[in-house]
């Protein structure tokens, strides 16, 4: 009798019903029952390939009682977080940075190599996190604990093979085809509470609202014009008579939020975005349990306009997300490092994608390293903070299955990127909606952050007692009158190092 155990899980199996009726489930179990039930008997079946047959987001520990192994999964493109670190001999897992190192047994100790690739990157990138010890299992990987060993093996690569037998309009219609059959498992789930889900301007969230059951929109918005996506929003879910709620974020409630989205993130984020996402969900969870988020397209279909732009020959592709260069990280930072370089987490992947075309190489490191990295750490833990179930269903596997086949050719047309997917999305969508020009999830954070009325407790955090133990307050001050003076591009820059700051004042400073 082989023993098997789930140790721990976090996610949702899309395709459940398909798997209950191949694994001989009961679909009819709660949906508690229903995932250990299919993870056992997936694993008993297919063993570690069992991910293969998996369709949903997930992270997962696996005990084998009869081999003594503990297995640890995460999914394809790392939607859910996992964390592991060995401490009195065991090894311990959690998709919750904050609750692992909150154990007994780990010692908590800043990493600061990981500091010096976070201000260069503005998020915490590849396999080390911001914990000496603890590490981040990357997507597409599994691991292997037999007692003694923690062997990481890869999975899952995120190739692009380019298929020209087939037409653009062609791989729209596969598109199309595909979007319907995930959509339909979710729509089929009645067993989900209501569902709703976020809406910006762009096609993404646009076509998942018109494709989806969702009963309702959601979005927020700003006083500031420039940066409001709500007016576009609302005439998209008006067209498709979706009712729509719209959040204003206030600058204030904007800064008060931040120590909190630090606090949850358990890393440092420099992505402002995640701060309106978790002030979005909170309004969310006010009507609803479950909401559709779009994330995943931009870095299956090129949605970027970083994925556009033509490299150097000579330079590598360092994700769509590079805020600082070496020359300003190594000004800044009292204790630069010249063995930790930026290109470091970037090397591997870069060397294999050689000799593909350049929007396949730079679509594969942002898969890899950009999307787990800055967006599905945002999403995942701020959703689960505002105690919100957030589903990404353009982010399952099946729908990179056919951007991957997409040849880079089909992919702009002028100034227009991601056409494949702009005209499957049609098929539903006003011409305007599936067509409009990417804007993204713009936060005026480079306006608020240099206004006085607000930026005060920012100055203090960047000029105090934990900057002066990482910083050069020169360069530091430097920088920020720059800021002040007019210098809007440097807000990204700030706002990076004032994240990290508050970060390590939740984590460290307040237990000295």
């Amino acid at each position: 009798m082989q023993y098997i155990e789930i140790r721990c899980f976090s996610g949702y199996i899309r395709n459940w019903k398909k798997l209950c009726g191949e694994l001989g489930i009961d679909p009819t179990l709660s949906r508690a029952e229903r995932e250990e039930a299919l993870l056992i008997a997936a694993y008993q079946k297919w063993q570690m390939k069992m991910m293969e047959h998996l369709y949903g987001m997930f992270a997962f520990a696996v005990w084998d009682a009869n081999a003594q192994k503990l297995f640890v999964v995460r999914d394809q493109v790392g939607q859910k977080q996992m964390f592991y670190t060995v401490a009195g001999g065991e090894l311990l897992c959690s998709g919750d940075i904050n609750e692992l190192v909150a154990d007994a047994r780990v010692e908590k100790r800043l990493n600061k190599r990981m500091l010096q690739q976070y201000l260069f990157y503005g998020y915490p990138i590849g396999a080390e996190t911001f914990y000496e010890g603890v590490f981040k299992l990357q997507p597409g990987h599994y691991l292997e604990w037999d007692g003694k060993t923690a062997k990481v093996h890869r999975y899952f690569r995120p190739v692009f093979e380019p298929d020209y037998t087939k037409s653009a309009d062609a791989f729209s219609e596969e598109i199309k085809a595909v979007v319907e059959e995930i959509l339909g498992e979710e729509r089929g789930d009645t067993a989900l509470p209501y569902k709703e889900s976020f809406l910006s301007g762009g096609v993404d969230s646009s076509y998942l609202l018109a494709a989806s059951d969702a009963q309702a929109a959601n979005t927020v918005g700003y006083e500031e014009s420039g940066f409001d996506e709500s007016a576009p929003a609302r005439q998209t879910a008006e067209a498709l008579g979706k009712p729509i709620n719209i959040k204003i974020i206030t600058p204030q409630e904007y800064f008060d939020r931040i120590p909190t989205v630090m606090e949850k993130m358990g890393q440092p984020l420099g992505d402002a975005s995640a701060v309106a996402f978790s002030l979005g969900c909170a309004a969310v969870r006010e009507h609803a349990e479950v909401v559709y988020s779009g994330e995943g397209i931009d870095e299956f279909f090129g949605g970027y306009n970083a994925h556009k732009r033509e490299l150097p020959s000579d330079w590598t592709y360092l994700t769509c997300s590079h805020i600082m260069s070496e020359e300003v990280v190594k000004s800044l930072m009292k204790d630069y490092s010249a063995d930790v370089r930026a290109v470091d987490p970037v090397a591997p992947l870069w060397q294999e994608v050689q000799g593909q075309h350049p929007l396949a190489q730079k679509l594969t490191i942002d898969i890899s390293l950009w999307l787990e990295g800055d967006i599905y750490l945002n999403t995942d833990r701020t959703s689960t903070a505002c105690g919100v179930e957030l589903h990404t269903p353009f982010s399952d596997l099946r729908l990179f299955n056919v951007a991957r086949r997409i040849p880079a050719e089909y992919q702009f047309e002028g100034e227009q990127n991601k056409m494949t997917f702009r005209k499957a999305a049609s098929s539903k969508l006003p011409y305007e909606a599936a067509f409009r020009k990417k804007v993204g999830f713009p936060v005026p954070i480079r306006t608020w952050l240099a206004d006085e009325r607000y930026n005060k407790p920012v100055a203090e955090k960047l000029f105090g007692a934990s900057s002066q133990q990482f910083f050069n307050q020169e360069a530091l001050r430097d920088m920020w009158n720059r800021f002040i003076g007019g210098e809007a591009l440097l807000w990204n820059r700030m706002y990076a190092i004032y994240a990290f700051l508050l970060w390590y004042d939740i984590n460290f400073a307040a237990a000295a």
